[in-house]
C-alpha cells in the first residue's frame, strides 16, 4: 500500500512504502544562524571591565606570566590571578605589584566602576599616568611607586572623593603638582617622593596638611621645608634669665635621669624577660622600609601559604592565625596574619613596634625576618619553628596551643 505525503516543516518524504530520506538542511541551516545571532549578542554584552583588563594585559610586556590566567573568553574575570571582585563579580582590586611588568597603562582602566585598590608599584611600568584614573569613582588605593612614569600627575585624580592612599613616589613624574588634591578630603596618605615635581607647594596654603616627607628629593619644589613645624620651640637666649633659666633646666633634667636610671634600667630588665615578652603589631600602610628585614608582597604570601589555607594553621592568638609557608627559594616561615582594627596612626606605630621587635635578641625568641603590610592586610614573617609556637619556645614547653 502506497501513501502520499507532502513536504511538511522543510522534511520530504518520498511516495512508497517506507519513509526513505529526511532531509535536514534547513535545521542546520537554523542551527547555523542560531550560533551566529549568540555570538553577536555576546560581542553585543560583553563585559567591560574584561574589556579592559585584556587592554591592560595586551599593554605590558609579562615576562613571569603573571597574567596569564587572564582569558578574554571567559564571561567575568573574578578568577583570574590577582584580581578581587565582590559579591556581585564586579572588580574591586587589580593587585600587580612586584610582577616585572614593562610597558603603559591603558585609558581602558577607567572602565572598572567599582575599583577600590590599584596596585602596580615596583614594576617597570613607562609612559604617563592615564588621565581616566579618575573616572574610578570608588578608588581607595592607587599604588604606582617605584615604576618609571614621565609626564603631570593628572589633574582628573582629584575626581577620586574616596581616595585615601596616594602613592606616586619613586618615578619621574614632572610639572606642577595639582592644587585640586587638596579637595580630596579623604587623602591621608600622599607620597610623591623621588619624582622631578616642580612649583610652589604651599600657594594658597595648600598641602599644608603634609609633611616635608611627602615631597623629598624633589629639587625644583619650593617650600618644603616649611611644611612641617619644628620638633621643639626655640629657646630665647637675648638675655641673662633666658640663659639661666635654660641652665637651670638642664642640672634639673640631669638630675632627674641620675636618680630615674636605675628605674629605667630595671624597667628594661623586666621587658625582657621571656614570659613577660610578647608583641604584637598593627599596621596602616605597605609605604615603610624597616632596615634589613624583608618586605614581602600580599601575593608572595598568598602562594606560600596557598592562600591562607586553614590546612597550614599553625596556632590561633588573640591577634590572629599563624600559617605554615614555603616562600619561592623552599625556606619555610610562619607568617602572622593580625586580624586587631587599625587605629588612627597605626602607620608610625606599626613601623616603631616592628623595630623594636627586630633589635630584640633573646635566645629563645624567634628574629623576625620580614613583614607585608596593604590597606587591608597586617603580616609578620618569622623562621618557621618545629618545635613549636613562639609563646610554647618563650614558656619552655611544646604545648602547641597559645
Amino acid at each position: 500500500m502506497t501513501m502520499n505525503l507532502s513536504h511538511s516543516h522543510g522534511i520530504l518524504l518520498k511516495r512508497n512504502g517506507n519513509i526513505e530520506r529526511v532531509t535536514s538542511s534547513f535545521m542546520g541551516l537554523f542551527l547555523l544562524w542560531s550560533l551566529l545571532l549568540l555570538h553577536l549578542v555576546l560581542q553585543v554584552s560583553g563585559n567591560a571591565e574584561v574589556d579592559a583588563l585584556i587592554a591592560l594585559k595586551n599593554s605590558l610586556n609579562d615576562q613571569n606570566s603573571y597574567l596569564g590566567s587572564w582569558d578574554a573568553t571567559l564571561p567575568n574575570p573574578c578568577t583570574w590571578f590577582h584580581i578581587k571582585c565582590n559579591l556581585d563579580n564586579s572588580v574591586t582590586r587589580v593587585d600587580l605589584g612586584n610582577s616585572n611588568l614593562m610597558g603603559q597603562l591603558v585609558p581602558q582602566l577607567g572602565q572598572l566602576p567599582n575599583l577600590q585598590y590599584l596596585e602596580l608599584y615596583s614594576n617597570n611600568i613607562t609612559g604617563n599616568i592615564p588621565n581616566e584614573l579618575g573616572n574610578l569613582a570608588n578608588l581607595v588605593s592607587l599604588d604606582l611607586y617605584s615604576n618609571k612614569f614621565t609626564g603631570p600627575i593628572p589633574n582628573t585624580l582629584a575626581n577620586l572623593k574616596k581616595l585615601r592612599y596616594l602613592r606616586l613616589n619613586n618615578n619621574s613624574l614632572t610639572r606642577n603638582i595639582p592644587m585640586s588634591l587638596t579637595n580630596v578630603i579623604t587623602l591621608q596618605i600622599l607620597d610623591l617622593a623621588n619624582n622631578n615635581l616642580s612649583g610652589d607647594i604651599l600657594a594658597n596654603g595648600s598641602f599644608s596638611m603634609f609633611t616635608p616627607v611627602s615631597f623629598n628629593n624633589n629639587p625644583l619644589l619650593k617650600n618644603k621645608s616649611l611644611l612641617a613645624p619644628p620638633l621643639v620651640p626655640p629657646q630665647q637666649t637675648t638675655s641673662g634669665r633666658s640663659a639661666t633659666g635654660t641652665i637651670a633646666r638642664g642640672v634639673v633634667v640631669g638630675a632627674v635621669l641620675l636618680f630615674a636610671a636605675p628605674a629605667i634600667a630595671l624597667a628594661y630588665w623586666l621587658r625582657r624577660k621571656p614570659k613577660d615578652y610578647f608583641i604584637d603589631v598593627p599596621e596602616e600602610d605597605r609605604e615603610v622600609h624597616l632596615g634589613q628585614l624583608k618586605k614581602f608582597s600580599l601575593r608572595e604570601l598568598q602562594v606560600a601559604t596557598d592562600s591562607f589555607n586553614n590546612k597550614n594553621i599553625l596556632g590561633r592568638g588573640g591577634f590572629g592565625k599563624v600559617y605554615k609557608g614555603r616562600l619561592a627559594n623552599g625556606s619555610l616561615v610562619a607568617v602572622k596574619r593580625l586580624e586587631e582594627e587599625r587605629t588612627q596612626g597605626g602607620e608610625l606605630q606599626f613601623q616603631t613596634e616592628v623595630k623594636m621587635i627586630s633589635m630584640v635578641v633573646h635566645r629563645n625568641l624567634l628574629r623576625l625576618c620580614g613583614f607585608c603590610m596593604t590597606p587591608t592586610e597586617r603580616l609578620l614573617v618569622f623562621p618557621f619553628m618545629v618545635n613549636g609556637s613562639v609563646a610554647s619556645c618563650l614558656r619552655g614547653t611544646n604545648d602547641p596551643n597559645w
